[in-house]
């Protein structure tokens, strides 16, 4: 009898100590900048300042290769982290597959998912900023439980925008970013003019992370003590996601192997990219081929039915254009249970990729 799955776990002293940017190996042009809302052209580093702190700002637009990852961020990570990866035994008898399938694991960290590796570090940055409070939106809410946890970790106030539908489906998800000391408000709301807005025209409007998102970023330009944190899309969120991948690198080598296929599921991108981008960068390297799988929602196929443009993040077309792949920033999904993984949008890095 073998075992039902084999650990490959690593000490705390191989943990990462860089994120690493694959937009420092990727071939061609430079990414498409973001623009700004009302006039379309390229942001510039002081109208980003107006909504993330300066490192954020450098990572965003960063092309080195290794972002050293702060101290207290570490610290932080060494709570769960690595996170073992696992050779998923049972699961290939069941299938009578030859392939050896293995799946790295991050639900042990505090709010059960990979979050919090981005979570973590926004926190920080913005309270060197002097901010006192986080303001986000969260589809399923597993953004909204990091972003509290972060908040909490930093002595910091966490207002959580939750797409309606998942907030009425999904009332332990709230519990817990209630219990981390966030306030959670259904969104759309009453408490912004967007909100009020779009429940004049539909009054049963079920959410969408864009209008979240909006509601999110008017809160957020309401009150100079609040840093705006997002959980996916973002260059500088691909990038903390990748400790992933760089982890499953070193943990393929204890397994004295190594994938042929890279699988991730795909909402915003921060999974996919996490997992996938440290093996990319290693293949662009000159390294070991390797081929990357986007899973993604028959609910919300941004990739497959998406459009390559730029386009909102939010619904309110508060926020930048990005080009990427998109269903169109008033795209509401239907009113699944599965809540995640219903943005509009995707990275533009992973769209580059695409």
């Amino acid at each position: 009898f073998s075992m039902d799955r084999t650990r490959f776990s690593l000490g705390e002293n191989d943990a990462p100590t860089t994120w690493y940017n694959l937009a420092a190996d990727l071939p061609g042009a430079p990414l498409a900048p973001a623009l700004n809302p009302k006039t379309h052209q390229p942001l510039t580093r002081a109208e980003m300042a107006h909504t993330m702190p300066e490192p954020l700002i450098e990572q965003e637009l960063s092309t080195e290769r290794e972002i050293e990852i702060p101290d207290a961020v570490r610290e932080l990570y060494a709570l769960w982290r690595p996170s073992p990866l696992f050779r998923a035994r049972r699961l290939e008898r069941a299938l009578g597959t030859p392939a050896r399938i293995y799946y790295k694991y991050e639900g042990g960290a505090p709010t059960g998912s990979h979050k919090p590796n981005t979570a973590i570090p926004q926190a920080y940055y913005n309270k060197l900023a002097g901010k006192t409070g986080l303001v986000t939106e969260t589809g399923a809410g597993q953004w909204g439980s990091a972003t509290a946890l972060a908040a909490s970790f930093f002595g910091m106030t966490a207002q959580v925008y939750m797409v309606k539908v998942s907030f009425e489906q999904k009332p332990y998800r709230r519990a817990l970013m209630e219990t981390y000391g966030a306030r959670c408000t259904p969104s759309p709301s009453t408490e912004t003019e967007v909100g009020r807005k779009i429940l004049a025209d539909d009054p049963d409007c079920p959410g969408s992370l864009g209008i979240a998102t909006s509601e999110a970023l008017e809160a957020f330009a309401q009150d100079p003590d609040l840093g705006y944190v997002l959980g996916s899309a973002a260059n500088h969120v691909l990038l903390h996601q990748t400790v992933i991948g760089q982890e499953a690198i070193r943990q393929m080598e204890l397994a004295e192997d190594y994938p042929d296929i890279v699988v991730g599921c795909s909402g915003g991108g921060s999974n996919l990219a996490g997992l996938s981008f440290p093996f990319l960068g290693e293949r662009l390297r000159g390294g070991r081929d390797v081929h990357v799988i986007a899973v993604e929602p028959a609910a919300c196929p941004t990739l497959t039915q998406g459009t390559i443009a730029y386009d909102y993040a939010d619904t309110g077309r508060l926020g930048p254009l990005f080009r990427m792949h998109t269903l169109g920033h008033g795209f509401v999904p239907p009113a699944v249970h599965a809540g995640g993984l219903r943005a509009h949008g995707i990275g533009p890095l992973v769209s580059r990729c695409v």
